[in-house]
């Protein structure tokens, strides 16, 4: 006959949240091998409509997901795929990671630094990871400078091209001076005459 007061429903009860925790560390290790770099953000009082807000304009402009993550799987996951955090980058509660390729990761950066919330203060940067490279939170804040990849290939076009439009004017300049030197002599030769 079975103990109603325990017993097997009860060792259920306890490995239920286990099994959940290893296929979430598992489904988080493997999210986080395919992610090229990533943000992590702290959001203590938010309302529901600014994490929302924040949530939706995320996704609109940088094509990201906030995503919010037990601490302790977060940091765990990320130490299996090579990217070990300091503690307090994981540390309290409301703790948010925004997973993507380079380019998201800076637009996801962008948007968080120009949103409301991160002004009031409600919104911190917390560290990232982009190519690999671990960040803390003052890198990963600085991310939000880096400019998009159209500016950067204008400022690389504008580099390239500018020596080569200074050796064309000096190259211009020569046979057309040289031209007005003639001209000049030519112009005192005949007044001379």
């Amino acid at each position: 006959m079975r103990d109603l007061r325990g017993g097997a429903g009860e060792h259920e009860a306890n490995t239920m949240p286990s099994v959940l925790n290893t296929m979430l560390l598992r489904e988080l290790t493997d999210t986080y091998k395919s992610a090229d770099s990533l943000v992590v953000i702290s959001m203590n009082g938010l309302s529901m409509n600014e994490n929302e807000a924040l949530r939706n304009q995320l996704a609109a402009e940088a094509g990201v997901r906030l995503r919010m993550v037990p601490n302790r799987l977060a940091r765990r996951a990320l130490a299996e795929v090579g990217l070990e955090f300091d503690r307090d980058v994981f540390a309290g509660a409301n703790i948010g990671v925004m997973i993507s390729d380079a380019e998201g990761a800076i637009s996801a950066a962008k948007v968080v630094k120009g949103h409301g919330t991160t002004k009031a203060g409600k919104v911190a940067f917390r560290g990232g990871a982009l190519e690999g490279n671990v960040l803390g939170a003052d890198d990963a804040k600085a991310m939000a400078e880096v400019p998009d990849k159209d500016t950067l290939r204008a400022k690389i076009l504008g580099c390239l091209i500018g020596p080569g439009q200074g050796l064309v004017r000096v190259i211009a300049a020569n046979p057309s001076g040289l031209a007005r030197v003639i001209q000049a002599h030519v112009d005192q030769g005949e007044g001379g005459e």
